[in-house]
């Protein structure tokens, strides 16, 4: 990376390290943050507050901190999604219906966050309850940064904008059924959605039926994998461990959805990827993998469910919430009512995962269908037109909410004209470090571009980007 550049643009690993040295203060990292939201927010929508005055103070204590020398994050702009606590700021879900009082307290992860000496510029927007894979509201929508006729995708679609505009190095975000990596596909960023109980949960009601974990959205792997030991209170200096042998990746590109077909470039993706491991050594084989209708029917059972819930322990007033959402969580009081949400059908799923990984150490598939859904008013439409173009578009990644198994995705492949592509690896419990580990090989074979090309702050500012 160019010494001369400016903070804007910058990976966190980078701004950390400036800061700790003296090189660059915290309150010059977010001033520079804060330029770039100003600069590009408006035409991509990615944040519901900027915490500008908050945000320079909170910098200003981590520069004169007697620690700021051992502080992983030192200085390092985040965005929080808008669906954990940060203390003095109201969550809102994303809907109208919310209670204005603000949080008391910091959520865990973003208090080990502000621990590790990050500091949060602002509250990214999502789509009501976090149901939805694209991000808008009533008078909002939030745009991928790399073709503003498309969504972010959702949920964690405004920390995801955050990033790929260059306003953050790192945000926060939270997936469910693929609300990081739907967002990380989409925008041309990498994520890691870490098993279950790797990072503290406590997201809503109960975690859509514990498969909602935290996490983060960055453009590095390095970015990620220190991001990912913060949250997951684990030493942020140790790095991904190699295996001892060449791995055996196993690749999928069957559908759990019926009916869903991948498109030429998503295939274009998972091959590209395929070959450069099989040229790194590893052993790559076809390897389909088929969820069981048990799975996919317990899967969408929690994500109904989960909306119930929420809706009912954060109080909304649920003729205030939008019809699609209402229409979703009266299905999930149905669900809740019946007694769907039951545990056999994650049992079976994870212990015939736990059978498929031990002759396969990673698993290769695509994350998405094809292009991101257009950026539109979906919270005009009911119910059924937004399950029908969620699940047509995202059926990969929520297995593996249900199993509680890691999944990455990393960008790779042709991409969709001026949209990126991507691919997921998942790997059996505790596998986050081979993950991140593979992930940071692929980054050196397949290296892919950090921000979208037209609000690219260090490219903006002249620095040669590619």
């Amino acid at each position: 990376m160019d010494a001369s550049a400016g903070p804007a643009g910058l990976p966190a690993t980078e701004i950390a390290a400036r800061v700790r040295d003296g090189r660059l203060t915290a309150v010059d990292a977010v001033r520079a943050s804060l330029a770039q939201i100003a600069a590009v927010d408006a035409r991509v929508g990615a944040f519901r507050v900027v915490r500008e005055e908050a945000a320079l103070a909170e910098a200003a204590a981590v520069d004169a901190a007697p620690d700021r020398d051992t502080l992983p994050l030192a200085g390092v702009p985040v965005a929080v999604k808008d669906n954990v606590a940060v203390a003095g700021e109201v969550i809102t879900v994303g809907s109208r219906a919310h209670s204005p009082a603000p949080s008391p307290a910091d959520h865990p992860v973003v208090a080990r966050l502000r621990a590790a000496g990050a500091v949060v510029v602002g509250i990214t927007r999502v789509p009501e309850l976090c149901i939805y894979s694209a991000t808008d509201g009533p008078g909002t929508v939030t745009r991928n940064p790399w073709d503003t006729a498309y969504s972010s995708a959702g949920s964690s679609g405004g920390s995801a904008a955050a990033v790929a505009s260059g306003c953050v190095p790192v945000a926060h975000g939270n997936d469910g059924m693929g609300s990081l990596r739907l967002p990380a596909a989409a925008c041309g960023l990498v994520t890691l959605k870490p098993g279950r109980g790797v990072i503290p949960a406590d997201i809503g009601a109960d975690s859509w039926s514990s498969m909602a974990v935290n996490g983060a959205l960055a453009t590095t792997v390095a970015d990620l994998a220190l991001v990912t030991a913060v949250l997951a209170g684990t030493d942020p200096a140790a790095a991904p461990r190699a295996p001892r042998r060449p791995l055996r990746v196993a690749v999928s590109t069957r559908s759990p959805a019926p009916g869903v077909r991948l498109d030429a470039a998503g295939r274009a993706a998972v091959d590209a990827v395929a070959a450069a491991l099989r040229g790194a050594g590893h052993t790559v084989a076809r390897r389909e993998v088929t969820v069981p209708t048990s799975a996919g029917v317990a899967a969408v059972a929690r994500w109904f469910a989960g909306a119930d819930a929420d809706a009912e322990a954060l109080g909304l007033d649920r003729q205030a919430m939008e019809p699609r959402s209402r229409g979703h969580a009266r299905v999930g009081r149905l669900v809740r009512r019946a007694g769907l949400v039951r545990p056999g059908a994650v049992t079976a799923f994870r212990d015939r995962m736990a059978s498929f990984f031990t002759d396969s150490d990673v698993l290769l598939t695509p994350v998405v269908s094809g292009p991101p859904l257009p950026a539109r008013p979906w919270h005009e439409r009911g119910t059924v037109a937004n399950l029908t173009a969620n699940t047509r578009w995202a059926p990969w990644p929520s297995p593996w909410n249900l199993a509680g198994l890691p999944a990455l995705v990393l960008p790779a492949g042709p991409g969709r004209g001026r949209l990126p592509t991507a691919v997921q690896l998942v790997g059996p419990a505790g596998s986050e470090s081979r993950l991140l580990w593979l992930a940071g090989e692929l980054e050196r074979l397949l290296p892919w571009r950090r921000h979208a090309p037209v609000f690219d702050p260090l490219e903006q500012a002249g620095v040669r980007v590619g």
